[in-house]
């Protein structure tokens, strides 16, 4: 038998970083997304020899176990077996073995929630295997779990939700791990030309997100005020991108990313750098009215909201930067699994 499932990754549109605890626990998040045509795999083969064999394809990894109810974390595909390891642990079960594969359509690091969305991916295939009766916020708050509890991963919560439901979401953060995943209805006409006016622009670099996001974590528990204070206002540009989203204000949107790139970067040191402010300048200066970096920033993709026909010479200035213009279109569906006997 063969388990297969896929998630969606996201791009955050507004709001990012208040999703993260104690910020979150403390003044309440919010954040919108949207999920793309770009996922992350995952696949389970059952073995009929007493092995766990586990690989990821894109990074070319592989290990080989006995088969046992708990895999050693030793930071090499911690996030396949720490998935494997919690099922275990709250729905045991025994099979002569298994082979776990994973792939990923963006690099780790890259800003787009790869980690996270993985995570669902996996848990997606396990649930498939084993007909767990999980529910959408039921699997999205276990991914979170895993990753925040068991592998002491840093990070904030959208992810996961983007990932297991999917679509255009105005998401609220709240303490005790609550979350609202509002669904947006968004007019067909508006999402076409926020796709054709959006482009992603991969800068060929990825970053460790946990090591801004910690600094993110240190500065609302210190009080920092003006980190605090630029996290009130991503929380309101949230806001401000759902009404703009409803009604069609589209022209708006790039002055809105504009808006939270600034204020984002008084969150936390090193989420923009010299080289992704030149790629912002230049875009801006070739008729992007606004953009953002994605994910918690340092490196990974970027977006870039190119009104009219203003992509065309954006994308021209963009190729200068040794970065790549990656195709995608917003989907509606998140976290889907199936079987093949």
């Amino acid at each position: 038998m063969i388990y297969r499932s896929k998630a969606p990754l996201r791009i955050g549109l507004a709001g990012g970083g208040t999703d993260v605890s104690p910020y979150s626990d403390e003044f309440g998040g919010a954040i919108l997304n949207a999920t793309l045509s770009l996922h992350a795999h995952a696949t389970i083969e059952s073995l009929n020899e007493p092995l766990i064999i586990i690989e990821s394809l894109d990074k070319k990894q592989r290990q080989e176990y006995a088969w046992g109810r708990q895999l050693p974390i030793t930071g090499e595909l911690d996030l396949l077996k720490g998935v494997y390891n919690r099922i275990q642990q709250d729905h045991p079960f025994t099979m002569k073995g298994f082979h776990l594969s994973t792939f990923v359509d963006a690099p780790a690091g890259s800003g787009l929630g790869t980690s996270s969305t993985l995570v669902v991916a996996i848990i997606g295939a396990f649930a498939e295997m084993l007909k767990l009766p999980l529910g959408e916020y039921d699997m999205a708050h276990y991914a979170y779990e895993i990753e925040r509890n068991d592998l002491q991963l840093a990070g904030g919560r959208q992810d996961q939700y983007a990932a297991t439901f999917g679509g255009f979401n105005f998401m609220e953060f709240y303490a005790n791990d609550k979350v609202i995943v509002n669904p947006l209805r968004i007019r067909q006409d508006y999402l076409n030309e926020l796709e054709h006016n959006l482009v992603l622009y991969f800068t060929s670099t990825t970053r460790e997100s946990a090591t801004i996001i910690k600094e993110q974590q240190k500065n609302v528990r210190e009080n920092n005020t003006k980190s605090i204070d630029a996290m009130h206002q991503l929380k309101e540009q949230a806001k401000m991108m759902k009404e703009a989203l409803l009604i069609g204000n589209l022209d708006h949107i790039g002055e809105i990313l504009d808006y939270g790139f600034q204020q984002k970067k008084n969150m936390a040191a090193n989420i923009s750098n010299n080289s992704m402010e030149e790629i912002y300048t230049a875009a801006k200066k070739s008729g992007a009215t606004g953009g953002k970096i994605s994910g918690a920033g340092g490196g990974g993709f970027m977006i870039f909201y190119c009104p009219g026909n203003s992509r065309y010479p954006v994308i021209e200035t963009l190729h200068n930067f040794g970065g790549k213009i990656s195709p995608y279109q917003f989907t509606k569906h998140g976290l889907t699994s199936w079987t093949i006997q």
